[in-house]
């Protein structure tokens, strides 16, 4: 599909079946995100779990650095199953409206999500499926945010009176 609303979504063949089963059975519970979750996995690619192209997707278990709503900070999370999230700060589970948003898109691709009444834009910046210690360093790498520093407020700090 290439609507630019609606970017392309690719999935790996082992993570279509599971995340196809968990969208069903919340989906059959009424489950909005759940419900959203399905219909990303619908219109989704399937390919080889070893497929080069995987390399620039957003997959179960990856590490994805992204921002939403144009002008918020970026983030970068891990995209896990819902039994295996642990961190708020570090994780991000696929059931989630902005998990259901990420999964299977591509670095540069953008995407409205909804979550708590308000539409939002969320775009992939960068994926790794590192070790942690690679993660840790995109985390602290070049803090730029549309070309403003991260931490830049001209204050020169505490002066001697």
């Amino acid at each position: 599909m290439n609507n630019p609303f609606f970017p392309d979504v690719i999935l790996p063949a082992s993570d279509h079946r599971r995340l196809e089963r968990l969208a069903q059975v919340g989906a059959d519970q009424g489950d909005v995100d759940a419900r959203f979750l399905l219909s990303e996995i619908s219109r989704a690619e399937i390919v080889p779990d070893r497929a080069a192209r995987l390399d620039s997707i957003v997959t179960m278990g990856s590490w994805v650095t992204f921002w939403t709503t144009w002008g918020f900070l970026r983030e970068t999370r891990q995209l896990v199953y819902p039994e295996d999230y642990t961190s708020e700060q570090a994780q991000l589970a696929v059931m989630s409206p902005l998990g259901a948003a990420l999964v299977g898109l591509k670095v540069g691709s953008e995407i409205p999500f909804l979550t708590a009444g308000r539409t939002n834009v969320v775009r992939i910046e960068r994926v790794s499926r590192g070790d942690p210690n690679d993660v840790v360093r995109v985390l602290f790498s070049n803090p730029v945010v549309r070309g403003n520093k991260l931490f830049d407020d001209n204050d020169p700090g505490p002066s001697a009176a």
